[in-house]
């Protein structure tokens, strides 16, 4: 989506020197019959999905959003919209990014993997939180400059475009010869003045254990193509937890090798507390060549946390919305208020847990640090039913 501004990027502000953003150092654990509870109970969630899928719901009671009944989803799980409130865009930051998604959703590129319902029903899902983070830069050149300059200020100038599920050659022999594409691609424009993409690829509750994609002979010739590897055949990179990286970072490469840019990064994102895909990422990152400072034509590969994201987006000058994003996908600590309203009802729940389990852990990629969160109001509503098993959530949240 093109931004209809033409101004030149404003400067990057500096770092504030007092945090704002505080997160816990590991996610509270939801009991069954917490998560029972608030409606939440899933039979497939790890530790971090059954947080976050707690937080949604917290978050929806904020909004008055209703979820979905028994009658429209087969078994009855609170973190999905209402048909209602789906249609009406409430799985999105503002009217302005639902309309964004729904026009992506309508010139989206052939063949491309986006699922409608995931997108508009589910919050969970990391698809409407691509839109809900990069929507609003898309829109606001000027502010994805800021905030794209704090976390690759080597490689970023300012920004052209963003571009939503995209693939630079989707079953194109070239490339991968299947539908392989990034989250977003942000057309850049480098402190040097020469062209760039950023891909991204962003993960939420995604617990890395598959599906994965069916392994095609065409991916064991790119890895050797592509250069990036230490060994191109370690079973490391076919292993499930990591195989999309690989796809991913070579047709990023193969992007570069084909002249679609002259230069480009792969980065992933993840919350700070979704161990398993952070545990991914550097796992990822031990398999890659080093790359010659002076070589422009590697693709280089960073992970970021969503807390580093966002607080990129507040200090880039958009303190509402980077409130908005902490208290719908990082305030975990509602989820320890939350869960401790219900086993100790009687408890002064307005209480930080204990410090020693409650500071900020350090991230080796972040250029801040973690900030206070924001408000916590706690809501409770009768017991709900009990397990729902929802294999459209697998892996993909």
């Amino acid at each position: 989506m093109h931004n209809n501004s033409t101004t030149r990027p404003l400067a990057t502000p500096p770092l504030s020197s007092t945090p704002r953003f505080k997160q816990l150092s590991r996610t509270p654990f939801v009991s069954d019959a917490v998560a029972k509870h608030y409606d939440s109970h899933c039979l497939i969630d790890s530790r971090f999905r059954r947080a976050a899928r707690l937080l949604q719901i917290l978050w929806m009671r904020d909004q008055n959003i209703p979820n979905a009944a028994v009658e429209e989803r087969g078994a009855h799980l609170g973190s999905y919209l209402r048909a209602d409130a789906a249609e009406s865009g409430q799985n999105f930051i503002s009217p302005q990014v639902h309309l964004l998604a729904l026009r992506e959703l309508l010139l989206r590129e052939e063949d491309a993997a986006i699922d409608e319902d995931r997108l508009i029903t589910n919050t969970l899902s990391s698809m409407p939180l691509v839109f809900n983070v990069f929507g609003p830069l898309a829109l606001d050149k000027n502010l994805a400059a800021a905030v794209f300059r704090q976390l690759l200020p080597d490689f970023v100038h300012s920004v052209e475009r963003i571009a939503f599920e995209h693939s630079p050659g989707r079953r194109d022999d070239r490339y991968l010869s299947d539908r392989s594409a990034f989250d977003i691609a942000a057309h850049v424009v480098s402190p040097g003045g020469e062209a760039g993409i950023v891909y991204a690829e962003v993960k939420y509750s995604e617990d890395m254990t598959g599906p994965a994609a069916r392994w095609r002979e065409r991916y064991d010739q790119a890895l050797k193509e592509v250069r990036l590897y230490k060994d191109p055949d370690s079973p490391i990179l076919r292993s499930t937890p990591v195989e999309q990286l690989v796809r991913e970072h070579a047709l990023a490469q193969l992007s570069v090798d084909h002249g679609i840019t002259p230069r480009a990064m792969f980065i992933c994102i993840a919350p700070r507390l979704n161990r398993r895909a952070n545990a991914a990422f550097r796992v990822y990152a031990n398999e890659l060549l080093p790359v010659p400072d002076d070589d422009l034509t590697r693709v280089r590969f960073q992970h970021f946390t969503l807390e580093t994201l966002i607080d990129a987006i507040d200090v880039a000058g958009a303190p509402e919305m980077a409130d908005q994003l902490w208290r719908r996908y990082c305030d975990f600590q509602r989820v320890y208020d939350a869960a401790l309203a219900v086993i100790a009802p009687k408890a002064p729940c307005s209480e930080p847990p204990n410090p020693t389990t409650a500071a900020p852990t350090a991230d080796a990629h972040s250029k801040t640090r973690p900030r206070k969160a924001g408000s916590r109001t706690r809501r409770t509503q009768p017991d709900g039913q009990a397990g729902v098993f929802d294999p459209a959530e697998a892996s993909h949240g």
